[in-house]
């Protein structure tokens, strides 16, 4: 069948390239594209992702069987709701679905009312309001832009000040429209967990765990970020948490289905879960694959992505099963010298060849592109995601900062504690 996947990032080159070993792949688009989805599929630049009658268009020209939707943006937009209207399977919510991540507020009104645990919150529109709360409640706590701030509008104020400044920062419009509604939210305690489900006919199945790494530098500190890093599967979690989990997405997946919401959603949920003494509570929901966990769960999906993604696009996932090999995955990401500030693009990249001669490693682009001259040079704030597998944990990550030292470019910024936690959990046992 012909395929066409939308986006640019390290999720969809792993998206690609999963779809592109499947025997139930013929022709297979990426708009835009980056330089490591134009070596196994065809880069189209110059659509609009976010403009629904352009993306019809090409669609209709291509004799496209199935789109897949990678970032959030065109979801909430409704691209997913136009496509379907014109008879084309979807994998992706539509707008009503996208909800769940285009609005903090709506998603934790939406938890609330579903009985789902998460952290007590406010939204405010005004930042008065919004600091003598913060005064009341007292640090830590963690000041949210309501919309979508690509992974930057999340703010854990570990003082009042520091979070004074964070409401100060979402409302001068340093995340435009998405930072004038201010989430402010109880801060909570414990290691963070995603748990991320197919979702059709208010049915869930889940995938395997994974951890993020949200920090810019090594010990967890620095600015937030899209994400420096992740592993899968996470050996802290243990089987009661994971069956809470499970449960949480499985009822997530049933209420999306309910009336209210009645979304008829259609693609990926993503659960960020924080593992409190209480429980396993939802920090947050995403409409669509994790970036980077989609780097580090599909090498581990043994189930052919094609079968599952147009059944979820169909609405009917009751006789997919899933199958995940039992090797570990650790993602470390490249990114440009600056990241997540300002940053310079067009450094030429050199080793990638020789990391993916090593055995079981593979490299994702996330922002790069071919130049005039044919060099593979940077063209963004995280560069690629450096993939590993292994029998053991230590060997999957062994392996992955193996391959990040064989590739090189100029600025090349890299976070060297990538799974330690999991590592510090293995030499306790």
């Amino acid at each position: 069948m012909n395929i066409l996947v939308l986006g640019s990032g390290g999720r969809e080159h792993a998206i690609t390239w999963a779809l592109a070993k499947s025997p139930n792949t013929d022709e297979l688009y990426v708009t835009p594209g980056n330089g490591g989805t134009s070596g196994i599929a065809t880069n189209i630049p110059g659509i609009d992702i976010t403009d629904a009658e352009a993306v019809l268009g090409f669609a209709k020209d291509r004799n496209i069987d199935l789109v897949v939707i990678g970032p959030e943006a065109p979801l909430v937009v409704g691209i997913a709701d136009t496509l379907r209207e014109a008879g084309f399977p979807v994998f992706g919510p539509g707008a009503a679905g996208a909800l769940l991540e285009g609005s903090k507020t709506f998603s934790k009104n939406f938890m609330i009312e579903n009985g789902i645990p998460t952290a007590r919150f406010q939204s405010f529109t005004e930042a008065e309001p919004a600091k003598a709360y913060v005064q009341e409640m007292g640090a830590p706590i963690v000041i949210k832009a309501d919309g979508l701030a690509a992974g930057k509008g999340v703010f854990v104020a570990e003082t009042v000040e520091e979070a004074l400044e964070a409401i100060d920062a979402c409302f001068s419009g340093m995340f435009g429209e998405a930072g004038s509604v201010v989430v402010v939210e109880e801060c909570l305690q414990g290691p963070e967990c995603s748990l991320l489900a197919f979702v059709a006919g208010g049915e869930a199945l889940c995938m395997a765990t994974a951890q993020d790494h949200k920090r810019a530098y090594d010990g967890d500190r620095g600015p937030n970020t899209g994400g420096m890093g992740v592993y899968s599967p996470v050996p802290m979690v243990t089987a009661e948490q994971l069956e809470t989990m499970e449960r949480i997405m499985r009822e997530s997946a049933a209420a999306s289905a309910r009336e209210p919401f009645s979304s008829d959603y259609r693609g990926v949920l993503y659960g960020g879960f924080m593992l409190t003494e209480d429980g396993p509570k939802v920090l947050e929901f995403n409409a669509r694959f994790g970036d980077p966990e989609t780097q580090v769960i599909l090498p581990r999906l043994e189930t052919d992505l094609v079968d599952v993604m147009m059944a979820v696009a169909k609405g009917d996932i009751s006789d997919i099963n899933l199958s995940w090999s039992d090797k570990w995955a650790v993602c470390v990401v490249l990114a440009s010298a600056g990241y997540p500030g300002a940053y310079e693009k067009g450094k030429v990249i050199l080793g990638i060849d020789e990391a993916e001669a090593l055995e079981d490693v593979t490299v994702f682009h996330a922002g790069t592109a071919v130049n005039n001259d044919g060099e593979l040079v940077t063209a963004g704030g995280r560069v690629l995601n450096v993939v590993a597998l292994g029998d053991t944990f230590e060997e999957a990550r062994e392996l992955a900062y193996r391959a990040c030292a064989l590739i090189n470019f100029e600025g090349k910024q890299l976070r060297m504690d990538i799974g330690k936690k999991a590592a510090d959990f293995f030499g306790n046992e």
